[in-house]
């Protein structure tokens, strides 16, 4: 497992080929996934050991992807601890009973990783039993999306409601935040426990934020995440639209920061600095044909331009309806380009 390709790059030593794997690459795209969709809920999946572990590895066994993404849903914790939260096709999470208050933050209680959510170790422990030498990522949401989700009541343009909170009541939404803090790393050390290889936290909304409000209202909330599982397994932090974020996410304490594709992947490892890098195909370029994939997987790795630590991966979550062909020879692709010095 050492000599993972994905896990070197994570560590920035050398490695034979530049490792890839796909985020949302555990269903969306794949036939084999939609045929278990047909007979199962979302939810029902991740609570059942045995098909969490068949959905994780559809895509290894179909695409050759260097690292495994556990199925799973932002909101698992959540759910696990009671909050109200439908999972709607095509529309995301969307909650019951939206945060108001500060009453409404205090009813949101602890997780009990043993007796909420047993299922994630099992999972966990069958799926590194069928994986052999592929790693395993184990992923949260991070607590500013979780937060949006949970004010906002579903997805948002302008999270309009969120940083109301966040101005005009900020003791309500650091208090927030503190107990999303503790859910999730609660959370990510079952996950690390149980045996994942690596974590991701994921950071969906984080891009409507300005840099000043990144780093009063979610940056030390952030380290707090980090630094509390720093040392067990490498640490991948990944937002959308962060170009302008990027900065200041290089010191919240991640081994590797992710990139969407709004920005030159070259120009994003001068932000980041001495840091691993993961990214940045936008994911809608491969609905387009096989020869565009192509000219635009090359231009990103053109400028890694070989350098220890990239992780290639899309610039968000592969769209449902990705031709699996594009999919299959994008990784193939990968493997094989060869650097020019």
């Amino acid at each position: 497992m050492t000599q993972s390709r994905f896990l070197r790059a994570c560590r920035r030593e050398a490695v034979d080929a530049t490792p890839v794997w796909f985020m949302r690459q555990a269903g969306r795209a794949l036939p084999e996934y939609r045929a278990l969709r047909e007979r199962y809920g979302f939810m029902e999946i991740c609570y059942q050991p045995e098909l969490c572990a068949e959905v994780t590895l559809q895509p290894v066994r179909r695409l050759g992807v260097d690292a495994a993404i556990m199925f799973a849903d932002i909101m698992t914790p959540l759910i696990a601890t009671g909050v109200g939260v439908d999972l709607v096709d095509n529309v995301g999470p969307v909650v019951a009973a939206p945060i108001q208050s500060l009453a409404d933050v205090e009813r949101i209680r602890p997780l009990d990783p043993a007796a909420d959510i047993p299922y994630i170790t099992k999972s966990v422990q069958l799926l590194k039993q069928e994986l052999g030498t592929t790693p395993l990522i184990g992923f949260a949401g991070a607590p500013f999306t979780l937060a949006a989700y949970l004010i906002e009541g579903k997805g948002s343009r302008n999270f309009l409601k969120t940083k109301a909170m966040m101005y005009g009541a900020p003791e309500v939404w650091h208090a927030l935040m503190q107990r999303l803090v503790d859910l999730t790393i609660a959370y990510l050390q079952t996950k690390v426990a149980a045996g994942v290889d690596a974590l991701q936290l994921f950071d969906s909304w984080v891009g409507c934020l300005s840099p000043h409000d990144y780093a009063t209202f979610v940056q030390p909330h952030t380290q707090r995440i980090i630094g509390a599982l720093t040392g067990t397994v490498p640490f991948i932090h990944f937002g959308t639209n962060t170009a302008t974020l990027l900065p200041l996410m290089q010191n919240d304490g991640a081994d590797v920061l992710g990139a969407d594709w709004r920005i030159p992947l070259d120009d994003a490892w001068q932000l980041i600095g001495a840091k691993a890098i993961q990214g940045n195909l936008d994911p809608a370029v491969l609905l387009g044909p096989w020869e565009y994939v192509r000219t635009q997987a090359a231009d990103v790795l053109r400028r890694a331009n070989g350098r220890p630590g990239h992780i290639f991966n899309l610039g968000h979550g592969i769209h449902p309806q990705t031709p699996v062909e594009n999919l299959e020879r994008l990784v193939e692709f990968v493997h094989a380009f060869e650097h020019k010095r």
